[in-house]
C-alpha cells in the first residue's frame, strides 16, 4: 500500500548505475520505480543524468526534446503505470540548439507537473584534482521550479544549485516542505562536501532534503560519489546509501518539521529590515 496521509509520505531514493547505454540505463530506472511502488512509495527520486554518462562530450549526443523524448515517454507511463510520483533524476534537454540538464517531474496520472533546468553550471578546476566544465557543452536555467505532491510543495534544484544557500532560501520563502537534488558529486569533493552541504540546506531551511546521485562506476570518465541520501530538518540523516547500485525507501513525517518550526521559528526571526534574499526571476518560465 501506498503510504500518503496528512502528515507524510515514503519516498524512494534511486541510487542507479549509469552506463552509455541509454536503453538499459532507463529501462533499469522504470523497473526500479516498479520495487519502489511494490515497496509502498509515494515518490520516486533518479539520480542526475541517469540515462547517459556525465560527460561534457557526451551530453549532446544524449540530449532529448522535453517532453517528447523517449526517456519522458518511459518516465510518464512508469508513474501512471504505479500511480506515483517520479522525479525523473536529470537528463540532457535539446530545445532550440541549446543543451540543458534538466529535472522532470511526473505526477500518478504521467503527467509532466514540473521541469527544472539546472541553474549553477559546475565549472570547477581544482589542481590535482578535479577540472570540469559544465558551460562548455550545456546551458543554465533561469527559474526556480516547485510541484504540489498533494499538501507538501517541494522545490527542485540539480547537484551544483545545493551550494547555494540563497535559492534553498527562496524556496523556503515560497513554503517549501521538502527540497530535491539529484546530483552526482565527484568522489574528490563529496567525502567532505555532499552530507555537508545536505545537511546545512535541511537545517537552515527547516526542510527535509533528499539529494540522489548515481552509484559509482570507478573506470568511468567521471566518478560519482554515491552516497544518496535524505535529511530531516533538524540537519539528521534519515538515510544514506554506499557507493553501490541501491535504494533507499523512508517515510516522511512532516510534522517533525511543523514542530522544529514551533520550536525554533527562524522564519519570523530573520531582520529583514537589515538583510534579504529577493526572487529577481519574476516567475518567468524556462
Amino acid at each position: 500500500m501506498t503510504f500518503l496521509s496528512h502528515s507524510g509520505f515514503r519516498v524512494a531514493i534511486l541510487q542507479l548505475t549509469v552506463t552509455a547505454d541509454k536503453s538499459t540505463n532507463v529501462a533499469i530506472a522504470v523497473e526500479r520505480i516498479r520495487m519502489a511502488k511494490i515497496n509502498g512509495c509515494t515518490l520516486a527520486i533518479l539520480p542526475e543524468c541517469f540515462n547517459a554518462p556525465y560527460d561534457t562530450t557526451l551530453f549532446r549526443q544524449y540530449a532529448e526534446v522535453i517532453p517528447g523524448g523517449k526517456t519522458c515517454n518511459a518516465l510518464s507511463q512508469a508513474a501512471k503505470l504505479n500511480q506515483m510520483y517520479v522525479v525523473g533524476g536529470s537528463i540532457p534537454e535539446i530545445c532550440d540548439e541549446k543543451v540543458y540538464n534538466t529535472c522532470t517531474v511526473w505526477d500518478p496520472d504521467g503527467n509532466l507537473i514540473a521541469k527544472h533546468r539546472k541553474v549553477h553550471l559546475f565549472d570547477v578546476s581544482i589542481p590535482g584534482s578535479t577540472c570540469f566544465k559544465e558551460s562548455d557543452a550545456m546551458s543554465a536555467g533561469n527559474t526556480l521550479n516547485t510541484f504540489q505532491l498533494g499538501k507538501f510543495k517541494i522545490g527542485l534544484g540539480i547537484c551544483y544549485d545545493i551550494r547555494f544557500s540563497e535559492m534553498a532560501a527562496l524556496y523556503r520563502k515560497q513554503g517549501c516542505d521538502m527540497l530535491i537534488y539529484p546530483g552526482a558529486f565527484c568522489t574528490e569533493i563529496g567525502p567532505l562536501h555532499w552530507s555537508l552541504l545536505t545537511r546545512f540546506r535541511a537545517m537552515e531551511n527547516q526542510a527535509f532534503v533528499a539529494v540522489a546521485s548515481p552509484a559509482r562506476v570507478t573506470d568511468s570518465s567521471y566518478v560519482a560519489w554515491g552516497h544518496s541520501m535524505i535529511v530531516d530538518p533538524w540537519g539528521k540523516v534519515l538515510g544514506e546509501a554506499t557507493e553501490k547500485d541501491m535504494d533507499l525507501y523512508r517515510d516522511l513525517d512532516f510534522g517533525v518539521r511543523e514542530n522544529i518550526r514551533r520550536q525554533i521559528p527562524t522564519e519570523y526571526q530573520r531582520r529583514t529590515d537589515m538583510y534579504d534574499t529577493i526572487d529577481m526571476t519574476n516567475k518567468i518560465n524556462n
